[in-house]
Protein backbone atom coordinates (compact mmCIF):
# COMPACT_ATOMS: atom_id res chain seq x y z
CA UNK A 1 0.00 0.00 0.00
CA UNK A 2 2.94 2.17 0.26
CA UNK A 3 3.28 2.08 -2.94
CA UNK A 4 -0.27 2.87 -4.04
CA UNK A 5 0.89 6.12 -1.09
CA UNK A 6 3.93 7.37 -2.97
CA UNK A 7 3.98 5.86 -6.62
CA UNK A 8 0.56 4.43 -7.16
CA UNK A 9 -2.00 7.44 -7.54
CA UNK A 10 1.10 9.55 -8.80
CA UNK A 11 1.78 7.18 -11.58
CA UNK A 12 -2.41 6.84 -12.30
CA UNK A 13 -2.92 10.65 -12.66
CA UNK A 14 0.20 11.22 -14.83
CA UNK A 15 -1.35 8.89 -16.90
CA UNK A 16 -4.09 10.16 -17.36
CA UNK A 17 -2.99 13.92 -17.66
CA UNK A 18 -0.23 12.30 -20.34
CA UNK A 19 -3.25 10.78 -22.61
CA UNK A 20 -3.56 11.17 -26.25
CA UNK A 21 -7.21 11.40 -25.87
CA UNK A 22 -6.99 14.44 -23.12
CA UNK A 23 -4.24 16.15 -24.94
CA UNK A 24 -6.61 16.12 -28.20
CA UNK A 25 -9.64 17.09 -26.42
CA UNK A 26 -8.05 20.09 -24.73
CA UNK A 27 -6.67 21.12 -28.13
CA UNK A 28 -10.18 21.19 -29.70
CA UNK A 29 -11.30 23.14 -27.02
CA UNK A 30 -8.53 25.48 -27.05
CA UNK A 31 -8.75 25.98 -30.78
CA UNK A 32 -12.66 26.32 -30.31
CA UNK A 33 -12.31 28.72 -27.70
CA UNK A 34 -9.68 31.55 -28.17
CA UNK A 35 -9.86 32.14 -31.69
CA UNK A 36 -7.57 34.95 -31.02
CA UNK A 37 -4.59 33.74 -32.34
CA UNK A 38 -5.08 31.07 -34.47
CA UNK A 39 -6.15 30.38 -38.01
CA UNK A 40 -9.71 30.51 -37.12
CA UNK A 41 -9.69 34.10 -36.36
CA UNK A 42 -12.72 35.67 -36.54
CA UNK A 43 -14.43 32.63 -37.79
CA UNK A 44 -17.69 31.72 -35.47
CA UNK A 45 -16.69 28.62 -33.73
CA UNK A 46 -19.16 28.79 -30.63
CA UNK A 47 -21.26 25.73 -32.48
CA UNK A 48 -18.13 23.89 -32.49
CA UNK A 49 -16.85 24.99 -28.95
CA UNK A 50 -19.93 23.38 -27.50
CA UNK A 51 -20.15 20.43 -29.60
CA UNK A 52 -16.31 19.98 -27.92
CA UNK A 53 -17.47 20.93 -24.88
CA UNK A 54 -20.00 17.93 -24.89
CA UNK A 55 -18.07 15.22 -25.90
CA UNK A 56 -15.48 16.76 -22.94
CA UNK A 57 -17.77 15.62 -20.56
CA UNK A 58 -18.23 12.19 -21.95
CA UNK A 59 -14.67 11.82 -22.85
CA UNK A 60 -13.90 7.66 -22.29
CA UNK A 61 -10.28 7.38 -21.44
CA UNK A 62 -8.52 4.05 -21.66
CA UNK A 63 -6.37 4.64 -19.46
CA UNK A 64 -9.25 4.47 -16.79
CA UNK A 65 -10.54 1.48 -18.08
CA UNK A 66 -7.07 -0.37 -17.51
CA UNK A 67 -6.66 1.52 -13.73
CA UNK A 68 -10.81 0.01 -13.07
CA UNK A 69 -9.92 -3.39 -14.47
CA UNK A 70 -7.16 -3.74 -11.90
CA UNK A 71 -8.24 -2.33 -8.86
CA UNK A 72 -11.47 -5.38 -9.30
CA UNK A 73 -8.11 -7.37 -8.54
CA UNK A 74 -7.71 -8.85 -5.35
CA UNK A 75 -4.18 -7.82 -5.66
CA UNK A 76 -5.35 -4.46 -6.91
CA UNK A 77 -1.52 -3.21 -6.40
CA UNK A 78 0.26 -6.01 -8.31
CA UNK A 79 -2.37 -5.34 -10.75
CA UNK A 80 -1.63 -1.42 -10.91
CA UNK A 81 1.97 -2.06 -10.74
CA UNK A 82 1.98 -3.77 -14.05
CA UNK A 83 -0.23 -1.73 -15.91
CA UNK A 84 1.32 1.34 -14.13
CA UNK A 85 5.38 0.33 -14.74
CA UNK A 86 7.43 2.74 -12.27
CA UNK A 87 10.76 3.83 -12.98
CA UNK A 88 11.93 4.04 -9.82
CA UNK A 89 13.44 1.60 -7.06
CA UNK A 90 10.56 0.27 -4.83
CA UNK A 91 11.78 -2.43 -2.25
CA UNK A 92 11.27 0.00 0.18
CA UNK A 93 7.72 0.48 -0.41
CA UNK A 94 6.39 -2.80 -0.88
Amino acid sequence: MRWMKHRGILSVANSVLNSNELDQMVARLLVTWDTSRSATHGVDTEAAHAAAKAEYKTLHLLVMDLATAALQSEDFVAQLKEVFPDEGDDEDLD
